[in-house]
Order: C-alpha cells, then structure tokens, then sequence
C-alpha cells in the first residue's frame, strides 16, 4: 500500500462506548433535584449538549425542568459562593483606588 492511500485509512482502534447520562427509567422533572444538578456547572449555568453527551429532546426537557426550578426557588439561578467570592474581591480592589492629593 502507498502513503497516500494509507493516511486515508481508518484507524482500526478499540473505543469503549460511554453510557448514557439519563438511563431509561430517569424521569426528566423539576423535582428531580440529584438529575438536574448533573447538568449545572458550579457558576449555576446549564451545560452544552455536547458536553452532556444528551440527545436533543434530551438537552430540551432537561433546561425546560431547570429553569422551571430556578423559578419555583428549587434550584438558585446562581451559585452564591462564587458571587460572594466576585463582590469581596471588588470590595478590596476599589478600596486601593483612593486619590492622593
């Protein structure tokens, strides 16, 4: 076989399926709380579809059922700590800025 024709070649390696995140007896509901903070990053934010491995359908229900958390005060819309962290380290940083005269 010429060079050429082997970089068109697939690679014949193994790969180990990776399992599904909702199994088929998880039921995609705002009540599902250890379900849907699977899909929130620590920021509170909802993640990608391609970082959760979800069918479309999937992704769809899962931000319907966050989103419906958020609002009944289920689920924070964001993480507090990381909030608390932002507004200390502005406090510090703005006490620097005084004017000299």
């Amino acid at each position: 076989m010429d060079k050429s024709k082997r970089l068109f070649l697939k690679s014949k390696r193994s790969f180990r399926r990776r399992l599904p995140p909702i199994q088929s007896g998880d039921r995609i509901d705002y009540r599902n709380m250890s379900l849907i903070s699977r899909f929130i990053s620590e920021q509170g934010k909802i993640l990608s579809r391609r970082v959760n491995r979800l069918t479309l359908k999937e992704q769809r229900l899962i931000t319907i059922a966050i989103k419906q958390a958020r609002i009944l005060s289920s689920l924070p819309f964001l993480n507090n700590d990381k909030q608390f962290e932002r507004s200390e380290s502005i406090a510090r940083t703005t006490g620097l800025r005084t004017r000299k005269k």
